[in-house]
């Protein structure tokens, strides 16, 4: 019994990692007003009727730190990489020379970056609610398995367990989308 406990902790851990990981992911596409190909991460391109990312079409490359260069490998996909830049919705517009398609990342105003901070720390109450549900499974099932015969101070200690972890991980989301923050902040 106390394997199945420790397996089902096992895979609440997992489901954590995820949640860090998926916040971490998210936070790249939050513009920062310095460029950064990773901005580009989640663009898709029509590719032949399949859509493929990006970095799989073209060569991207910042150029300074507030320009983006995007080298198609086939100039008829050119049109293509625009168009899929404008429906990604990152609030830049691309400029075609024929060759290449630029990027150039305005600097950030006060307000906006405050808007940003708003939209990261939104995404950090998301995972820390992703947390609470993964620890409210975990203590569901421990719960279960003390009605089923496990010791009930058994049970206690693993519960203990598990919000000790669950405070780790929001300690750490917290730390994540405070140097976020700061980030955004910097001229």
């Amino acid at each position: 019994m106390i394997d199945e406990i420790n397996a089902y902790i096992g895979k609440g851990k997992n489901y954590m990692e995820e949640a860090l990981d998926h916040l971490q992911r998210e936070l790249v596409k939050i513009r920062t007003g310095k460029a950064s190909s990773s901005m580009l991460n989640g663009v898709l391109v029509d590719y032949y009727g399949s859509k493929t990312p990006l970095h799989q079409v073209a060569n991207v490359s910042t150029t300074d730190a507030r320009t983006i260069n995007i080298q198609p490998w086939e100039k008829s996909m050119l049109s293509v990489i625009e168009k899929a830049i404008f429906e990604a919705n990152l609030g830049i517009t691309p400029m075609n020379d024929g060759e290449n398609i630029r990027l150039n990342i305005p600097p950030l105003t006060e307000e906006r970056r405050k808007d940003l901070v708003k939209q990261a720390k939104a995404l950090g109450e998301d995972a820390k609610v992703s947390l609470r549900n993964a620890r409210h499974k975990l203590m569901d099932f421990i719960k279960k398995q003390v009605k089923a015969g496990f010791p009930e101070d058994g049970g206690k200690r693993k519960e203990e367990e598990v919000q000790n972890m669950i405070n780790s991980y929001a300690k750490k989301v917290e730390e994540i989308i405070s140097a976020k923050e700061k980030d955004i902040m910097t001229v």
